[in-house]
C-alpha cells in the first residue's frame, strides 16, 4: 500500500477540510468512549455525502486498506479504536433527517443524525423514537445500530435491532443492500437484524429507517429507596415476575445516587443504598392501577420511601439524575471503566455481592447503575490512570465481572458491543465451532477482512492463548473466581 497514493485518491475525491492528516487534528480520532485504549490513525476521511463515503470504500478496497467506521465516538467498548495502517471513516457529516412518515410512522435518517434528534424531528406529530441511550443528545443513529444499543426504556420497547425497520448497507465491495422497508416484516434471511449489533464489520450503513411510536398519554415515575441494595434487586424480579412489564426499571447503588446527586440535584435520598427507578405508562386508568400495584410490590419488598412524580419537571428530574450518573463519576473519581453484562434477573442480588467482593479484593471503587429490568449491569469501576498497576488491576477487575456474568447464564455484553474490549470473554461466552461460524459470517461480506478489523470476534489461537472455556450448565469454569 502506497500512503501518498491513497491520499491523492481521496483528496481528488473529497473536499479539503473532509480529510484530516495533521497529527495533532487526528488526536480526537485516537479512541471512543472507552479512553483507556488508544491508537492514533494516520488518516480520517470525513465524507459529506453517500457518493464521497463509495469514494473513500472503493479506495480502500482497492488498496487494502483497512477501514474504522466511525459515529460520535461515544462507544464504550472499543469498538472504533482507529487501525494504525487504516482510515477512520467517519459518518457525522451525514446528518440529515430525511423524511418523517407519519402514515407508516417511520422516519428515514442519515446515520450521523443524534438519537434525540430523531424524537424532536417526531414530537409535533405526537411521535417520538423509543431507544434512548443516556448518551441521546450527543449519540448518533448510525452508531447505535452498530452497537445494537439499548437505554432506559428498552425494557418495554426494545433495543434497536427491535426499533430500526429499514437500512441501506454498502458493502466492501462496492455493493448497496436495501435490507427491511417500512412493511411490517421482509422475506428471506434476517440480515436486518444481523446488522444490528455487527459493529461495523460488514458494511457501512448509509440509510437508517427506524419505527416511531406514539408517545403514551399518561405516564408516572416511581422512586423508591432501599436499606439494601440485595432487598432493591430481588424486588426487581417480583416486579417483573407479577406480569407487569414497565416502561423502564432502572437501579442505583449508593454511590452513584451521591454522585449523581451532587452533579445535578435530582432529589435522590441520600441516605439509601439503593434506589429503582419505574415509569409506567399507557392510559390514566391503566397507570393508576399499576402505580398502586407497584407502590405495593416495593413497600413489601422493603422500601422505605417511595415517591411518584406526576408532574413532568419532576419526572425529567428523576431521570436526568439516572442519565447523568457516568458523567457525575469525573466528581469523585479521576477516571472510571465501565462494564457492560447481562444476566438473568433472578441472580441480581447474588452477582451484585460478588462485584463487591471483587471491589475489596482490588481495592477498587464500584458504583453501580444500570438497567435491571432487563438485567443488564453497568458497573463502573472507579480508578487513577495515574497510580502505576490501576489500571491494569481495573481491567483485571473487569474481565472477572464479565466472566461471572457468563457463568450465571449472561451474556458479555448487553448494547455496548465487544469491541476490543470483550474479546478474551467471548472465549468464555462461545464455543470453537460457534466462534468458527462467526469468522465464516465476516468472510462471506468481508473476505479480505479491511472492515473494522481484529474487533469483536476474537481468533481460536488468542482463545487458546489465554485457556478460554465455553461455559456449560451455568457453573463457573473459571477456578479463580471461587476465591472470591
Amino acid at each position: 500500500m502506497s500512503r501518498a497514493l491513497v491520499i491523492e485518491l481521496l483528496r481528488a475525491t473529497l473536499p479539503k477540510q473532509s480529510l484530516i492528516t495533521d497529527p495533532k487534528a487526528l488526536k480526537p480520532y485516537e479512541s471512543d468512549g472507552l479512553t483507556a485504549i488508544r491508537e492514533l490513525p494516520w488518516l480520517v476521511a470525513l465524507p459529506e455525502n453517500v457518493p464521497q463515503v463509495e469514494a473513500v470504500v472503493r479506495v480502500c478496497r482497492s488498496h487494502g486498506v483497512p477501514l474504522v467506521v466511525r459515529g460520535a465516538g461515544t462507544g464504550l467498548s472499543g469498538g472504533a479504536r482507529p487501525h494504525k495502517d487504516g482510515i477512520v471513516l467517519g459518518l457525522s457529516k451525514l446528518n440529515k433527517i430525511l423524511a418523517v412518515d407519519v402514515d407508516n410512522c417511520v422516519a428515514i435518517v442519515q446515520p450521523g443524525v443524534r438519537n434525540q434528534a430523531i424524537s424532536d424531528a417526531s414530537a409535533k406529530y405526537g411521535l417520538y423514537y423509543a431507544p434512548d441511550p443516556s448518551s441521546q443528545i450527543a449519540c448518533s443513529i448510525g452508531g447505535n445500530v452498530a452497537e445494537n444499543s439499548g437505554g432506559v426504556h428498552s425494557l418495554k420497547y426494545g433495543l434497536t435491532v427491535n426499533n430500526v425497520v429499514g437500512l441501506q448497507v454498502l458493502t466492501i465491495d462496492g455493493n448497496f443492500l436495501e435490507l427491511g422497508g417500512k412493511g411490517l416484516d421482509s422475506p428471506g434471511y434476517d440480515l436486518l437484524a444481523l446488522l444490528s449489533g455487527s459493529e461495523g464489520m460488514l458494511g457501512v450503513v448509509t440509510e437508517i429507517t427506524v419505527r416511531l411510536l406514539p408517545k403514551p398519554p399518561e405516564k408516572r415515575v416511581l422512586l423508591a429507596a432501599f436499606h439494601e441494595i440485595g432487598a432493591a434487586a430481588d424486588v426487581v424480579g417480583n416486579i417483573i415476575g407479577q406480569g407487569l412489564i414497565p416502561a423502564g426499571l432502572e437501579m442505583m447503588d449508593r454511590l452513584a445516587i451521591e454522585a449523581a446527586e451532587e452533579y445535578v440535584h435530582a432529589g435522590y435520598p441520600r441516605d439509601a443504598a439503593a434506589i429503582l427507578l419505574c415509569e409506567l405508562d399507557g392510559v390514566e386508568a391503566e397507570v393508576e392501577s399499576n402505580v398502586a400495584f407497584v407502590s405495593q410490590l416495593l413497600e413489601e419488598g422493603g422500601a422505605y420511601d417511595i415517591r411518584v412524580a406526576s408532574d413532568p419537571e419532576e419526572q425529567a428530574r428523576f431521570w436526568l439524575g439516572r442519565k447523568a450518573a457516568f458523567p457525575a463519576m469525573g466528581r469523585i473519581s479521576p477516571d472510571y471503566y465501565c462494564m457492560d453484562g447481562t444476566i438473568p434477573r433472578a441472580r441480581l442480588s447474588e452477582v451484585l455481592e460478588r462485584i463487591q467482593q471483587f471491589s475489596r479484593h482490588y481495592g477498587l471503587r464500584v458504583a453501580n447503575v444500570f438497567h435491571a429490568g432487563d438485567g443488564n449491569l453497568h458497573p463502573l469501576i472507579l480508578y487513577d490512570a495515574n497510580q502505576p498497576g490501576e489500571l491494569e488491576r481495573t481491567e483485571e477487575m473487569g474481565g472477572k465481572i464479565l466472566e461471572l456474568c457468563v457463568a450465571v447464564g449472561g451474556t458479555v455484553t448487553g448494547e455496548h458491543g465487544v469491541g476490543v474490549e470483550k474479546l478474551d470473554q467471548m472465549c468464555a461466552q462461545f464455543s470453537a465451532a460457534e466462534l468458527d461460524q462467526f469468522h465464516r459470517l465476516k468472510e462471506a461480506f468481508d473476505p479480505e477482512s479491511l472492515m473494522n478489523p481484529g474487533k469483536a470476534i476474537p481468533t481460536l489461537s488468542r482463545c487458546s492463548e489465554i485457556g478460554g472455556m465455553h461455559v456449560h450448565g451455568g457453573k463457573l469454569p473459571f477456578p479463580h473466581l471461587e476465591r472470591f
